[in-house]
């Protein structure tokens, strides 16, 4: 985006994706998203305007300064539901306005120095403008290839200017940066992840919020048998994620001592399962309590012994709430890209020490029988004991950007 122009303004135009194919629920997702933008704005200190058009949403910065303009453009990028983030400048409804701010655009964009190709994309979102969209694209084409000598290329060039007549005023720009895409976060309902500090849970949390839910967290310390770095890590993970939707809550249940009780009470090789049927059914105590419509966990199939089919069928017998996979059918390395985009990879991979660790055993059971599970659950009142462990938790609020 230029620095300066004389005969516009710096904004930002948002390009929606699916949200457009929602046929009479559509403004329902419209509203949501508009919501979600100025919840999201509202952190940068930016005072800004935003409206809707067909397809895309305006958001000005009162003041008109290009850094504000920036500001919220970065913040943007993290809301979901948006599918691309132009910087672009809002100009008059006239073919000089159009033209003068397309010139000053590719005057400073880096493929024009190098002499690359260039491309008008001009659009009439209002047909009643009586220059159609070839005559401005000759026009404007024109006068970039005069004042820069640059070839044109409309197949793939260095450097697309694209120009939207609107109602009341024409958009110009070029680049485009690429935002999360899928459903604005509480379209969907409200779901609640189990948090570990590894590399799974947080990108279940993240494909689920573009899914359009919402998430808390709930994260299983071996506390009074560990120390507090599990917390700590389960809070930094949160506290990431949360640029995604603002508001979360994260519950953490000290877990140690009914590790102790499914040892003592069942067959070594079955503690990781019983273990984890546990955390489902406190899990499912504070969902319920939460008006949470699922559980999400960060299972892939056959990455652990806990992750075999035969294993996540036990795990689905423990509540009745569904569980929510959205990783199932993903492997390590997809997994670790994943969390290397979202910025959450170099926190799961600080070290601390899991609840999970006091029940390791040699050999874990692959294909555990429900009947075994439930006689250890019948032996600890899980039940009971899943009630006491929800009316544990303690409550957290990690929020993007604070320190």
């Amino acid at each position: 985006m230029p620095a300066a122009s004389v005969i516009g303004e710096p904004c930002v135009l948002l390009k929606l994706g699916e949200i457009v194919l929602k046929g009479k629920n559509r403004h329902q997702f419209e509203q949501r998203l508009q919501n979600n933008i100025r919840k999201a704005l509202a952190s940068t200190g930016v005072e800004t305007v935003l409206w809707q058009r067909a397809g895309v949403i305006v958001v000005r910065a009162k003041g008109g300064a290009v850094a504000d303009v920036e500001k919220v453009a970065r913040r943007l990028e993290d809301v979901m539901g948006i599918v691309i983030v132009h910087r672009c400048w809002r100009v008059d409804k006239t073919v000089e306005a159009m033209t003068q701010a397309a010139l000053d655009m590719v005057g400073q964009h880096p493929a024009a120095a190098l002499g690359g190709s260039f491309a008008v994309r001009p659009r009439r979102r209002d047909k009643r403008f009586p220059i159609t969209s070839s005559e401005i694209g000759i026009t404007v084409g024109s006068a970039i290839n005069v004042k820069f000598g640059l070839p044109v290329n409309l197949k793939k060039p260095d450097l697309s200017v694209s120009i939207e007549v609107d109602r009341d005023e024409v958009f110009v720009y070029t680049d485009g940066t690429p935002g999360q895409g899928g459903l604005p976060v509480g379209s969907s309902g409200r779901g609640l992840v189990l948090m570990s500090g590894g590399i799974d849970s947080p990108v279940a949390a993240y494909r689920m919020m573009r899914r359009g839910l919402r998430v808390d967290y709930l994260h299983f310390s071996g506390m009074p048998f560990t120390g507090p770095e599990s917390i700590y890590k389960a809070y930094a993970l949160v506290r990431e994620l949360d640029k995604f939707q603002g508001d979360s809550r994260l519950f953490v249940v000290p877990f140690g001592k009914a590790q102790q009780q499914i040892k003592s009470a069942g067959e070594d090789r079955l503690a990781i399962i019983a273990q984890r049927r546990l955390m489902l059914k406190t899990a499912e105590v504070l969902a319920e309590r939460r008006r949470d419509g699922a559980l999400i966990t960060g299972d892939s199939l056959g990455q652990v012994a806990s992750q075999t089919l035969v294993n996540m069928t036990a795990l689905d017998d423990a509540v009745d709430l569904p569980i929510l996979r959205p990783l199932v059918g993903m492997d390590k390395t997809e997994i670790m890209d994943a969390a290397r985009r979202i910025g959450t990879l170099s926190i799961s991979e600080l070290p601390d020490e899991d609840c999970c660790t006091l029940l390791a055993p040699r050999r874990p059971e692959t294909a555990a029988k429900i009947a075994d599970l439930r006689q250890i659950e019948k032996r600890l009142d899980a039940e009971e004991l899943a009630e006491q462990l929800a009316d544990s938790v303690q409550l957290h609020t990690p929020a993007y950007g604070a320190e």
